[in-house]
């Protein structure tokens, strides 16, 4: 597989990253390095056109530019827990500090307990602040002062972030991590794991049934916003043939299907039914299933189906999101889940915070096994309502746990 992968991170790590990603044969690296985590989203945005993946020296800039929107290649992080985090207690300890009363910015409490626990560090000292939305460097230059307070304070502050340790290293023991070789390359197989599974995916052929109330040559329009061609298929049914990457893109990553409403301006029955396949008697199936499903809906709808008996129903504009009208009712109806698990899963996210959740924290609080987290989630990331964050090693030999952060 031979790809581009755009490097971001401030000046002193990025050429490190990069030159560990060239060791993997077919991958180059355009290094995009910043003097401040707040210009990351900038860099995204002005090379995501020629870039085929993004791989971030850390959370904070990859945060920053999904937050902005700033890109629309696949994208991972590099995590400074596990061996980072292990590289940089034995370098407190050879420098003669004591790791059990140090001050970690930006890492997730439970990641950094449990590298330190594995490692036999007591950690009842430990004072940890995660990174989450909103949460500034002033914010974590203040949390480590603050916590350095006092007979019984912290003793060293370990920070993930450069701009961080220029504001304390003049003040106070600090240091700052650097993400190890190892961990470099897991965020690498996992990008590159992603970035090939979307050109698979992207690839899969996509077939629409389209069933109108008369005639309509606009279909031919519509048909080419979706990169797609459409002819007769039987009856008043017309078939449109694309494949899932356009198609993602003009439904807004399956959220809306603009086509519905313009074709429901000059029709009284407008039923679409999509379905994805790895070949063309399986799309054609699965489209006929959507269009079942469209029909009982009612007059106007549009369905996705999907493999594994997964639907969707594409509204004609964009859902609200979170804070917005759309009642639990009509997002159920959308994503094939029920109304009490997705009041359950509001209050899921509403415990959580700002906190993105993984798959088995899911699958915990509702009392359910982790597939079958991973496939609720997986509908509400296709209804725009959740958003796939990256992932969390669950062990040495565990399947990574994917991080959600959901907006429903």
């Amino acid at each position: 597989m031979a790809i581009e992968i755009g490097v971001v991170g401030p000046h002193d790590l990025v050429d490190d990253v990069a030159a560990t990603c060239e060791e993997q044969p077919g991958v180059t690296a355009r290094r995009l390095d910043y003097d401040h985590e707040s210009q990351a989203p900038g860099l995204v945005a002005a090379h995501d056109a020629t870039i085929g993946a993004w791989l971030f020296t850390g959370i904070v800039p990859y945060t920053l530019a999904k937050e902005a929107k700033a890109g629309s290649r696949p994208a991972a992080f590099v995590d400074y827990t596990g061996a980072t985090l292990l590289q940089a207690a034995v370098r407190l300890l050879r420098d003669g500090h004591d790791p059990t009363r140090m001050s970690v910015d930006t890492l997730p409490n439970a990641d950094v307990a449990a590298t330190l626990i594995e490692a036999g560090l007591p950690v009842d000292r430990i004072k940890v602040l995660p990174y989450r939305s909103g949460l500034t460097s002033d914010d974590l230059v203040a949390f480590h002062k603050r916590t350095a307070r006092g007979p019984q304070g912290t003793t060293v502050a370990v920070t993930c972030v450069r701009s961080v340790y220029e504001a304390l290293h003049a003040h106070m023991p600090v240091l700052r991590l650097a993400p190890s070789t190892h961990s470099v390359r897991t965020a690498l197989r996992q990008l590159l794991l992603t970035a090939d599974n979307q050109a698979h995916e992207d690839a899969q052929i996509a077939l629409g049934l389209v069933e109108v109330s008369g005639e309509d040559e606009g279909l031919m329009r519509e048909a080419a916003t979706l990169g797609g061609s459409v002819a007769r298929y039987t009856g008043g049914t017309h078939l449109l043939v694309t494949t899932r990457g356009p198609l993602a893109d003009a439904t807004a990553g399956f959220a809306a299907l603009p086509m519905l409403r313009r074709l429901a301006d000059r029709h009284e029955i407008v039923r679409v039914g999509f379905g994805l396949g790895r070949s063309a008697a399986e799309a054609e199936s699965l489209a006929r299933r959507a269009l079942s499903r469209a029909r009982r809906i009612g007059p106007v709808a549009a369905v996705l189906s999907l493999r594994s008996d997964m639907d969707v129903v594409l509204e004609s504009e964009a859902p609200a999101r979170a804070g917005g009208s759309t009642t639990a009712a009509v997002i159920a109806q959308r994503v094939g889940l029920s109304v009490s698990t997705l009041e359950r899963l509001r209050e899921v996210k509403a415990a959580a915070g700002a906190e993105p959740l993984t798959t088995r924290e899911v699958a915990e609080q509702l009392g359910v096994q982790q597939r079958t987290a991973r496939r609720m989630l997986h509908r509400l990331e296709l209804a725009g309502l959740a958003e796939r964050l990256g992932h969390l090693q669950s062990g040495a030999s565990g399947r990574p746990l994917t991080l959600y952060r959901l907006t429903l």
